[in-house]
This record gives C-alpha cells, structure tokens and sequence, in this order.
C-alpha cells in the first residue's frame, strides 16, 4: 500500500500528489509519526480533513489522502468553511468522492489508479460491483453523474469516462 513518505516512490508519489491538490486550491499539512492527525475521520494514521486542509503523517496511506481531499474538492466553499472531521454528505456524494480520488491518481503518473484500485480493495471499500475497479468501470454512472452535474468540478474529470463517451474539460 502506497504511503506518503515511507519509501522514496512513496514520497515522489506524495509530492505529486501534493502539488496537484495545492493547484486546486486545497492545502496539504504534514505532521510527525507519532502524533494526532487532526480531523482524522478514521483515527490514525488515516488522513484527517479541517476546511480547505487535508492532514496527513508519513504513515497515512496515499488513497487517504486523495479521499479525504476528494471530499473537500466535491463539496462548496460554504460547507467547507465549516469542515471538521466529517465530510458529511450521502451514499451518493460518497460514491462521488470514491469516484473522483481515481480520477485524481490517474492524473498522478506516481500514483496511477491500478495503484489506488488495489489500495482501496485492501483497506476495505466495498462496492456493489465487487472490485473497486469492477465498480468503477461498470457501476459507477451515478457517480460521474454526480460529478458532472456540479460545474466546480469539471475541470477534475476526464476527457475521457472508462465505459462512457461523456466529454469533459482537461483535468485540473
């Protein structure tokens, strides 16, 4: 499982990651092993989210990162401002934030999304399809509907949808 810092790919596949999500306005703050991460949903090491910052360790895992990052991108400046911790949002939204980290590691050349589809399988999400990569390739219509229908985020998604000949903008 990708980590942010624990191996030099590791940390080339942070900093580009990093560097991306700061190009789309958000914030990327990174603590020491050992201490709490804060807005931390899942406890540590996973990754915490507080307004437009996304709180990570070395130890935290790469999808974390794209995750919680992911729902801090879908959601508007106004629920933002009040971010602490949980997300919020429902099953739909959820499935969008799933849907938009892949786009987000394809984008990433370090990352990748075969990378992130085997990360997210071994941490545990669970799709209706199965495999994350079964979802995402023939269940997921719901997600990119969700995503297209919000003009913010557009420029995240691919020009391309697997299974889909929806057009969008380049990505971020």
């Amino acid at each position: 499982m990708l980590r942010v810092a624990c191996s030099a790919h590791n940390a080339r596949a942070f900093k580009a990651a990093r560097d991306w999500l700061e190009h789309c306005g958000l914030q990327v703050a990174v603590h020491a092993v050992g201490e709490s991460i804060p807005g931390s949903y899942w406890g540590e090491p996973e990754a915490g989210l507080v307004r437009d910052t996304v709180h990570v360790r070395a130890d935290t895992p790469l999808h974390s990162l794209l995750h919680e990052a992911s729902h801090a991108l879908c959601m508007g400046a106004d629920r933002r401002a009040r971010l602490y911790r949980d997300a919020g949002g429902d099953d739909i939204e959820e499935s969008a934030v799933c849907y938009l980290q892949l786009c987000i590691a394809r984008e990433i050349e370090a990352i990748g999304e075969q990378t992130l589809e085997r990360d997210m399988d071994a941490w545990g999400f669970s799709f209706r399809a199965g495999s994350t990569l079964a979802w995402f390739t023939a269940d997921a219509q719901d997600a990119r509907d969700w995503l297209i229908a919000r003009p913010h985020l557009t420029s995240l998604l691919p020009a391309t949808f697997p299974s889909s000949d929806v057009a969008s903008e380049a990505a971020c």
